[in-house]
This record gives C-alpha cells, sequence and structure tokens, in this order.
C-alpha cells in the first residue's frame, strides 16, 4: 500500500469523522492510544466546567444538582454495551488492580475454599499476575501461571478455582477466545474473570453472551479517558448477593447515608464501589464516552473492529514488505489479534532506542522490555488512520537502514520506558 492508495482508504473511512473529536498535534503520528488514548477536544471544557461551576459555584450541593454521587453507575451504564453487558451490571470506580482484587476475592470466596489454584499466564500484564499472587495468598490457594496459552487446558481440572486471563495480551497483541476458555473453564468448576484493558473499546467483547464470571477494565486505553482514568468492574448477575466484595467501603453500603455502625452490602454492582469517586477524573471520562456515542451512529462496534483488522492487517503487510529483518510477534490471523502490533528485531539493535529514535521522528510507539524486547504499535479507529501506517512503517525503515538510532542520546532510558 503505497500513501496514495492509504489516503484513498482514509477518504472511505465510516469513522473518519472521528478524528476530528480528537487533539492530535499536527504531523505526529501516533500509535501509543493502548496505552494512553488521546486527547478528546471537549474535555477540556468538560473538567472545566466541572471545576468553575459545580465545583466552584454549587460546591457540595452538586452531588445531587450535578449528579455526580451517580457518575459511577452512569458511566457504567455508558460503557456496557460495548462490552456486551447490560445497564446497571457495570460500575466505573477505583482502579483495574483494585477492582480485581475484589473480583478475585469474590471468585474465591464462591469456591468456598474447595479448591486451591488461580491459573493465569507468565506474559499476563504483572500487575495482574501480582494482585492474584497476593489474594491467593491471603485465601491459601496459589496462583499456578502457563507459558503458552496452549498450557491453559490441561490446568482446568478439580483444583483450578479461578481462570484469570486479560483478554488481549499486552505485549503480542493475541486475542483469547473468550466464550471458549469461559465454557472449558466452567466445565471444570472454576470461575471465568477477564481483563479488559487492552479490549474495551477496540474489539468485541461479549460478556454475557460468553458467560464469564467477572471482568474488569480500565478507562484511559481505548477509551481515552485521560491519565489514571478510573476503570471499571463487572459482575454476572447470577453472583450478585452470593458473596462480600473485600473492600466494604461507605458507598458500597445498601444506605451509606444512614451511617450505621455496620455494613450491609448494597444490592448487585453498586457493592463493588468503595470510597468517594474522583469527580474530576469522571468528568473527563464521561466526555471521552461521548465520541463512543457519535460511532454508534457510523456503524458501531461492527466498524469499530473492521477498521481496526485493515489498519494492523496494513501494518504487518507493509513491514513484512520493506523490513525482511523485522519479526512481526503478533498473531498474523485476525481473529486472534486485538488493536495493536508487536514487532521484534535482530539481536544486535537497541530496540529501546529504536522506539526513542521513532519518537523524535514523530511516530509515537511504546517498548516492553522482556523475551524478546518489543516495539508496540497500537492501532484506535477512532482516530488512526491509513496514512499514519504508511509513515510509520517508513520512519521505521529510515531508522533502522540509518543506523541513527545508535545515537548516544537514543539509549538513555527515563523512569517511565
Amino acid at each position: 500500500m503505497n500513501r496514495h492508495d492509504a489516503e484513498q482508504l482514509d477518504a472511505q473511512d465510516p469513522l473518519a469523522p472521528l478524528r476530528q473529536h480528537f487533539h492530535l498535534p499536527e504531523g505526529l503520528v501516533y500509535l501509543d492510544g493502548n496505552s494512553l488514548g488521546a486527547l478528546p477536544k471537549a474535555t477540556p471544557d468538560r473538567v472545566r466546567r466541572t471545576i468553575k461551576q459545580e465545583w466552584g459555584q454549587d460546591l457540595i450541593g452538586s452531588w445531587n444538582t450535578a449528579g455526580w454521587i451517580d457518575m459511577p453507575r452512569r458511566l457504567g451504564d455508558r460503557i456496557a454495551p460495548w462490552i456486551g453487558a447490560r445497564a446497571g451490571e457495570v460500575l466505573v470506580a477505583d482502579s483495574t488492580s483494585v477492582n480485581l482484587y475484589k473480583v478475585l476475592h469474590a471468585a474465591l470466596q464462591l469456591q468456598q475454599g474447595q479448591r486451591k489454584r488461580v491459573v493465569s499466564e507468565r506474559s499476563n500484564f504483572p500487575t495482574d499476575n501480582y494482585i492474584a499472587q497476593s489474594v491467593a495468598r491471603a485465601h491459601g490457594s496459589e496462583l499456578v501461571l502457563v507459558d503458552t496459552p496452549e498450557d491453559i487446558p490441561s490446568l482446568l481440572d478439580e483444583r483450578c478455582a479461578v481462570l484469570m486471563l486479560t483478554h488481549v495480551n499486552y505485549r503480542s497483541g493475541r486475542m483469547h477466545d473468550m466464550g471458549l476458555l469461559t465454557r472449558w473453564a466452567q466445565q471444570a468448576g472454576a470461575l471465568a474473570v477477564w481483563d479488559l484493558a487492552h479490549s474495551a473499546g477496540a474489539v468485541p467483547v461479549d460478556l454475557l453472551g460468553s458467560a464469564a464470571d467477572f471482568a474488569v477494565g480500565c478507562g484511559y486505553k481505548y477509551l481515552n479517558g485521560g491519565p489514571g482514568a478510573p476503570a471499571f468492574v463487572w459482575a454476572h448477575p447470577r453472583h450478585q448477593g452470593q458473596v462480600w466484595q473485600p473492600l466494604t467501603g461507605w458507598l458500597g453500603h445498601a444506605a451509606p447515608f444512614a451511617f450505621t455502625p455496620d455494613y450491609q452490602p448494597a444490592p448487585g454492582i453498586q457493592q463493588y464501589q468503595c470510597g468517594t469517586p474522583p469527580i474530576l477524573a469522571l468528568a473527563a471520562l464521561e466526555s471521552a464516552l461521548d465520541v463512543f456515542d457519535i460511532a454508534r451512529q457510523l456503524g458501531g462496534m461492527s466498524a469499530i473492529r473492521a477498521k481496526s483488522v485493515a489498519l494492523t492487517e496494513a501494518f504487518i503487510a507493509a513491514v513484512d514488505a520493506a523490513l525482511p529483518q523485522v519479526r512481526v510477534e503478533s498473531p498474523r490471523a485476525s481473529a486472534q489479534r486485538g488493536s495493536q502490533v508487536a514487532l521484534s528485531l535482530p539481536a544486535e539493535v537497541d530496540t529501546y532506542a529504536v522506539m526513542q529514535a521513532l519518537i523524535s521522528r514523530g511516530v509515537v510507539g511504546d517498548f516492553r522490555d522482556g523475551e524478546p524486547p518489543l516495539l508496540r504499535f497500537g492501532f484506535t479507529p477512532l482516530y488512526t488512520r491509513h496514512t499514519d501506517v504508511v509513515d510509520a512503517v517508513a520512519a521505521l525503515q529510515d531508522v533502522l537502514t540509518s543506523g541513527d538510532w545508535q545515537a548516544p542520546g537514543f539509549q538513555r532510558k527515563g523512569k517511565v520506558t
């Protein structure tokens, strides 16, 4: 695909109008929305209104007049259709790690100590495994990690209490078959917990259709809610009222403003709220979700997924054609791939330095250490263009051919890599 072809595809793209709703610096190719989504243009005004009017003028009255108290549920209802859930089943609160702690604890409670294993992948995002290790220890259980997805079925036996997986792997972009793995886990008597951090807003998710047990996800990647945006949590309705989640804060109480000394859990997903919601952060996320309302009118998730597949396939094809020394580490079958592509380089090439050289040229992806170290490129269908694909591969080719990545400044690592 040459640049003229890419321009033609962009002109025909049904989602092209969505790009105008984001602030993207001129000349920048931003392929890191799988780490931090771009800023929606409406967000500063929305947050400013929350600060100046709702907080500055109306003060504490805004818990009622501006509906602050209902924001976690209101935003959850807006996320629900994008992850295959219903209104009233999703809550926006806390971080992905905290929500994962809640649902893993609940899942192990449901198993009543009869099973002692939480099964996950060694390549899972580390915080998920750290949280799982902590919760398992508290329950006298153990975390067992597999080296490859193909090893998962062998551990779904009478010892397995919970299968905990990230729907799209953060390194490789490999996407699990949620329905199949959930079914296998439940047939073995285990519960299925899913992390949707790299799925929500970019690929189809059907929690109810898959009969999953619990799910969590973040608001700052493909949902574009801003750095550290609140996360979301979902529990299948069949589990509501069966157990308590462990962080029994006041807003998860059945009657928080009764101020009784003993805890009584709220019905449904409300129990999974803990403390006072971060209103400024929720306002930013609410503004970002407005873009998804527009996307629904332009084809919804079907159009988003179609564009995601087209962008990633075009990127892989361009890399294959221009860079034979580069290895595509993401699955080549689109049904097994999320909305990102990971590349590895020859051993003698400093992968981190190559990404820094790319960024200096205005192409922003990211680096993930490990074996092998990876260049990672995320394709956010709401604002990424086909011309971005062409320009990114051309820049990567130039960096590798010129050897510019060897400049000393590109090897210095910051705190965040």
